[in-house]
């Protein structure tokens, strides 16, 4: 990037265009800029550019280009992995651009590049509207849709990608297009599960759905003796269960939290939870029978605020103050012998705050074609997933090795792959990169999508999409 004085001379060029703010390493908000809801990710940046519209977004993509910088792309910066920020190089951040406009009528809503899952919520109940987001209230809105998006609605309304309308998104070359069917929709294809590897969506447009203000919920804290048990109940339940319904069969340790008496603190717990999408009372009806099985430690089952569901796990996974480990594993099935196999795996958590679960799948998601967008996955019935948190720098090694070990251990009973979204640090046990596993078919389109429009790999900080060589070498060109 030249010597010290020219950086300096193109930094003053790019920010005297530039409306929001650019943060250099020396500046007094450097340390909070730089930092992404994992505190296991620490890198340091050369520049963060806090974009407050898409001609910032434009701008700071151009002066990237000019200066052959790194790129990271930051929405929430919930990405596990580290992926929104970046050693040296440029975050373009786009956090700023968080707004949100519903349309009750047409049930559409539009939403900026940087808003959380939060910022959609508190807009679309207002009119007792929902958009399938995901579980944790403080994710990023551009990175669960562009990996797919599991939710509480996933079952009714499908992937949060399913629910895509349009977005306009600024290309590699410092374009700005809108994608959807009817426009681009090869891109728009891709942009529906295949990462964030085209270019920086400054806005989603999506089909919302009528829900109401309040869901029936089950919830129930068993314990850890009765966790087999448990597990197959809720098995049983879900797998003739209704579309309406989406649930969590978990294990984990009671957090140091008022609600529960601490003499509990800590100890391993099975918890069943299920979600009913529609009318409250039918719901409530519905999900009886899994509420009243087994003797259970706690109940929180009831008639639940969207809202509140939707936050209910936010204080058990805040930014910035804790290391985390976010992996994941399809399964064929969850059968007697896989139960057993992910209970026993209980008592060797190397942290109690460790928690794992199984979703149940299904529903709408299996009625989308598996190639009509570039999610891989449709036809599982059951994903597991580990969510490790821990404080230590010194644990690390042990609690990487024991959430990798699960992985590999339950792939026989798994086509061996897992959740994009949910992947690991992305890179495997010898720091080499993963590839998100995908059908030959959805990689080789994916290429040709990125041949297109990011020839040169500009956004190369995702999982597993690289331009073809002939595209590196002879450049791209985007369709008008």
């Amino acid at each position: 990037m030249g010597s010290e004085a020219e950086n300096g001379d193109h930094i003053d060029e790019f920010e005297s265009g530039f409306l929001g703010d650019l943060i250099r390493p020396e500046d007094s908000g450097y340390d909070d800029a730089r930092t992404v809801w994992n505190g296991m990710i620490d890198k340091r940046p050369d520049l963060v550019a806090h974009c407050q519209d898409v001609a910032d977004v434009i701008s700071a993509v151009e002066f990237a280009r000019e200066q052959d910088l790194l790129v990271a792309v930051r929405g929430g910066g919930h990405n596990a992995a580290g992926l929104g920020t970046c050693d040296d190089g440029i975050v373009i951040d786009c956090s700023p651009m968080n707004w949100v406009d519903v349309d009750p009528d047409t049930r559409r809503v539009r939403i900026g590049g940087g808003a959380t899952w939060r910022d959609v919520d508190h807009a679309t109940q207002t009119f007792g509207l929902a958009v399938p987001g995901g579980v944790v209230s403080h994710t990023g809105v551009a990175g669960l849709t562009l990996g797919g998006g599991y939710g509480h609605l996933r079952r009714k309304y499908g992937l949060t990608c399913d629910n895509l309308v349009s977005v306009d998104l600024v290309t590699a070359d410092g374009r700005f297009l809108t994608a959807s069917e009817d426009e681009h929709p090869d891109l728009f294809w891709a942009v529906r599960g295949g990462g964030g590897n085209f270019g920086i969506v400054t806005a989603f447009e999506f089909e919302a759905h009528p829900i109401g203000t309040e869901l029936a919920t089950v919830e129930t804290w068993h314990p850890i003796e009765d966790a087999a048990a448990v597990f197959k109940a809720w098995r049983d339940f879900v797998e003739t269960a209704p579309r309406t319904v989406s649930g969590e069969a978990i294990i984990w340790g009671i957090p140091e939290d008022p609600h529960f008496p601490e003499e509990y603190h800590d100890d391993p717990v099975a918890i069943i939870t299920a979600v009913h999408a529609g009318d409250p009372e039918e719901g409530e009806d519905l999900l009886r029978p899994l509420r009243e099985f087994g003797s259970p430690l706690f109940d929180f089952s009831g008639r639940t605020r969207y809202l509140d569901l939707q936050q209910g796990f936010d204080p058990f996974f805040p930014a910035h103050e804790h290391r985390y480990y976010q992996g994941s594993v399809y399964l064929d099935s969850l059968d007697d012998e896989v139960i057993t196999e992910i209970v026993e795996r209980e008592p060797s958590r190397p942290d109690p705050r460790i928690l794992y679960y199984v979703w149940n799948l299904g529903g709408a998601i299996t009625e989308v074609p598996e190639h009509a967008t570039a999610f891989n996955g449709r036809d599982h019935p059951y994903l597991l997933a580990i969510d490790c948190k821990w404080d230590d720098s010194d644990a690390d090694e042990a609690i990487l090795d024991w959430a990798r070990s699960f992985q590999r251990d339950v792939q026989v009973h798994s086509p061996g792959e897992g959740y994009r979204n949910f992947p690991g640090l992305g890179e495997d046990e010898d720091g080499e990169p993963q590839r998100s596993p995908r059908s030959d078919e959805t990689h080789d389109r994916l290429v040709e999508v990125k041949d297109q429009y990011d020839p040169t790999n500009v956004f190369s900080r995702n999982h597993g999409v690289t331009p073809s060589e002939s595209a590196r070498t002879d450049g791209g060109t985007v369709d008008e």
